[in-house]
């Protein structure tokens, strides 16, 4: 009965509005929260409903049902038609404000400033966010936040229900690979996403090399990792 129930919440869970889908819309998405290394990027994209067909030909979906490599070849000209306004949170600054608010918090303010960017500049008919806090708490995070948008409409898998998030999702990814490529320059060595403990090992041999500060400029340090990462170095010594 449980696996019944799970198929059938699945379907009730991606009822495809077409008012919303077919529209012109304002959408943002965020990758890299649940990454160790790498920025946190929060996207807004303005998808006019005559550019949904060129979208949808692209294979424009989800960014986690994408590969990097398809990624990477089609978010280029994306860029060239799609309007967008992005923020990359480095996790220097992640980890000074993560001092004094959570995940989901700067996730609110992030979001918030790029969507403020947009419905400022372009005709909508919805502003849409990919939900990750329930409305009274999102606007709740923002209640010292100046500029605030107003009138969302917080869809759960919004990245299947609205071109214009889908759209912000893979140009987040798009934006956040470039970034991790950066780092894996930077620290001469390749590193890996998520938060596995192959990060942990990596994240290791960054100490050992480069010292426990860098972790700071290229890491989340009150992810767990970070403690694991410490362990890890005690029974070394």
């Amino acid at each position: 009965v449980k696996n019944s129930e799970k198929k059938s919440d699945k379907k009730k869970e991606i009822t495809i509005d077409p008012k919303i889908y077919n529209s012109n819309s304002i959408g943002s998405d965020e990758v890299g929260t649940g990454d160790y290394f790498g920025p946190i990027v929060v996207t807004g994209a303005y998808v006019k409903l005559e550019d949904i067909p060129y979208l949808k030909e692209l294979g424009v979906t989800d960014s986690k049902k994408m590969t990097d490599e398809k990624i990477l070849n089609i978010v280029p000209s994306i860029i060239k038609k799609i309007p967008y306004t992005t923020f990359v949170l480095n996790n220097k600054k992640y980890n000074e404000l993560n001092n004094d608010m959570n995940m989901n918090k700067i996730k609110a303010v992030l979001h918030n400033k790029v969507l403020y960017d947009l419905t400022n500049k372009y005709k909508y008919d919805y502003v849409i966010v990919d939900e990750f806090a329930k409305p009274n708490v999102y606007y709740n995070y923002l209640k010292e936040t100046p500029n605030i948008v107003r009138n969302i409409t917080f869809l759960t898998k919004g990245e299947t229900k609205s071109l214009a998030v889908a759209c912000a999702s893979v140009i987040s990814r798009y934006i956040f690979i470039k970034e991790f490529s950066k780092i894996s320059k930077d620290v001469d060595m390749l590193i890996p996403k998520g938060a596995s403990s192959k990060v942990d090992e990596t994240a290791v041999k960054i100490v050992e090399k480069y010292g426990f500060d860098k972790l700071n400029e290229i890491a989340k340090l009150n992810f767990k990792n970070t403690e694991k990462i410490k362990k890890l170095i005690d029974e070394k010594l």
